[in-house]
C-alpha cells in the first residue's frame, strides 16, 4: 500500500462523494485545504480524538494545507450528535476558549504546528459570532425542518418525548458554514459527524459553487457500541502520564485491541490481521493489548517511557507489587477516623465513598486490610496507605 492508499483506507469509515474521485485528485498532484473541528466542551483531548489527529498528520506529511479548527463558536450551540437528551449546560465563548487553552499543546503530540508545512490554528467563533441576521436567515433557508429533524438522535428524542433545544437543532448549519468561511476542499470528522459535514458540503456548493470531499473516521468503541471518550466517562487523555495511560489502555475490553491497533498505531495491517486471527482462535489477547498500550504511549511520549510504563504495569498489576514511585504526604501526628484520613489524604473524595470502599475491602495500611471506617487511626512515619486498586501514599509525620 502506498501513502495515498493508506490515507484513504486505514482508519477511514467513508468518503464522500467517492474514494475513487478523491484518489484521482490526489494522484494528480493537487494539494488540498482541509480541516477537522474540535469543540472544546472539555479541557482534554483523548484517544478518541487521536484517530482524526493521526489522519490530519498523514495529510500534513503529504504536503496538504491542514487546519486545526477550535469550535469556540459551534461549541456555544452544542453539538447534538450522539446525544440522547438535550444538554444541561451550554457554554459561553469565554468558557470554551478557556477549555481550549491547552488544545494545541495536546494536539502537538501528534501533529506539527511548526516547520515547513505547519498545521494552522483557527477559531470558528471569529466568523460565526459576526454573522448578521440576514446571513443567519440565508443559512437557515438552505435547509428544511424535515431535513434537520430526520437525524436519528432527534427521532429518538421525539419518540421518548425528550426536548430538542433549538440551539442544537441549528448546530449543523453553523458547522456547515465553517466550510464556507474557510473555503476548504475536504473535511474530516468522526462518523457521528456525517450529517453535519454533509450540511457543509451542501452549503459550500450553494454559496460558493465549490465541491467538498468528506472523510469520516470510525469511532473507537467496544463490541457493544460503547464509545471510548468523554460522553461515556472513560476518557484516556493524550497527556495522561505514561504509567496511567498504559494502565487505562490495559483496562479496555479485549474487543478493542484489533481496532485500536488499526486506528491508533502504525503497526502494519498484515501483522494486525494475524493478531486478529490469533485472538479469534483463542489466544490470550493480553500480549496484543500490551502492544497497543506500548505503541500509544511511545507515540505520545517516547520509547523509554513506553517500556517503563509496561514494566510498572507488570510489576504493580500483574505481580501485585508496590509501585516504584509512591507519593509521600506530610501529615501531622494526630488521630482521626479512617474515613476522615482517606479524605484528608485526597485518596477518596468523600466520607460516603470512603465507607463504601472500606466495606468492599479496598483499603489497607501496610498491606493490612482495614474494615472499620470509624476506627481511630494515628498514622506513623513510612506507613503506606492504599485506597482502591492503585491509589497509594506514603506518610511522613511532621
Amino acid at each position: 500500500m502506498d501513502k495515498i492508499e493508506i490515507l484513504l483506507t486505514r482508519g477511514v469509515d467513508h468518503l464522500y462523494p467517492t474514494r475513487e474521485e478523491l484518489d484521482k485528485v490526489l494522484r494528480s498532484g493537487k494539494k488540498l485545504k482541509l480541516y477537522q473541528g474540535f469543540d472544546p466542551t472539555g479541557t482534554d483531548l483523548h484517544i478518541g480524538h487521536m484517530i482524526g489527529l493521526r489522519k490530519l498528520k498523514q495529510w500534513q506529511e503529504l504536503g496538504h494545507e491542514v487546519i486545526f479548527l477550535i469550535g469556540d463558536g459551534t461549541g456555544q450551540a452544542g453539538d447534538p450528535s450522539g446525544k440522547v437528551s438535550s444538554r444541561e449546560k451550554f457554554f459561553t465563548q469565554e468558557e470554551l476558549r478557556k477549555n481550549a487553552k491547552d488544545y494545541v499543546m495536546q494536539a502537538s503530540k501528534i501533529m506539527n504546528f511548526e516547520g515547513e508545512n505547519p498545521v494552522k490554528i483557527l477559531y470558528n467563533g471569529d466568523w460565526l459570532n459576526k454573522l448578521s441576521l440576514v446571513e443567519l436567515l440565508d443559512l437557515a433557508g438552505s435547509f428544511t425542518v424535515q431535513q434537520l429533524i430526520e437525524r436519528d438522535m432527534f427521532q429518538d428524542r421525539l419518540k421518548k418525548n425528550e426536548p430538542i433545544n433549538l440551539r442544537e437543532f441549528v448546530y449543523p448549519l453553523l458547522q456547515g458554514y465553517d466550510s464556507v468561511a474557510m473555503e476548504v476542499d475536504l473535511e474530516i470528522g468522526g462518523s457521528d459527524q456525517t450529517f453535519n459535514m454533509l450540511c457543509g458540503r451542501t452549503l459550500l456548493k450553494a454559496m460558493k459553487g465549490k465541491e467538498k470531499f468528506v472523510m469520516t473516521t470510525p469511532l473507537l468503541a467496544d463490541s457493544q457500541g460503547r464509545k471510548i471518550g468523554k460522553s461515556e466517562g472513560n476518557v484516556i487523555g493524550l497527556t495522561d502520564k505514561p504509567v496511567e495511560l498504559f494502565r487505562k489502555i490495559m483496562n479496555l475490553g479485549d474487543d478493542v485491541v484489533v481496532k485500536g491497533l488499526e486506528y491508533l498505531t502504525d503497526v502494519p495491517m498484515e501483522e494486525i490481521k494475524e493478531i486478529e486471527k490469533k485472538i479469534a482462535g483463542g489466544e490470550n489477547p493480553m500480549q496484543f493489548k500490551k502492544l497497543l498500550a506500548r505503541e500509544i504511549v511511545k507515540q505520545l511520549n517516547n520509547d523509554q517511557d513506553a517500556k517503563g510504563a509496561q514494566g510498572e504495569f507488570e510489576k504493580v498489576v500483574q505481580n501485585k507489587e508496590l509501585p516504584t514511585d509512591i507519593p509521600t504526604i506530610n501529615y501531622s501526628n494526630k488521630s482521626v477516623t479512617l474515613s476522615d484520613l482517606l479524605v484528608e489524604l485526597n485518596l477518596i473524595e468523600s466520607k460516603s465513598d470512603a465507607k463504601r470502599i472500606i466495606s468492599q475491602g479496598g483499603v489497607s495500611i501496610n498491606d493490612i486490610s482495614q474494615t472499620n471506617p470509624i476506627e481511630m487511626i494515628s498514622p506513623k512515619d513510612n506507613d503506606i496507605i492504599r485506597a482502591g486498586k492503585r491509589k497509594y501514599v506514603k506518610i511522613k509525620v511532621e
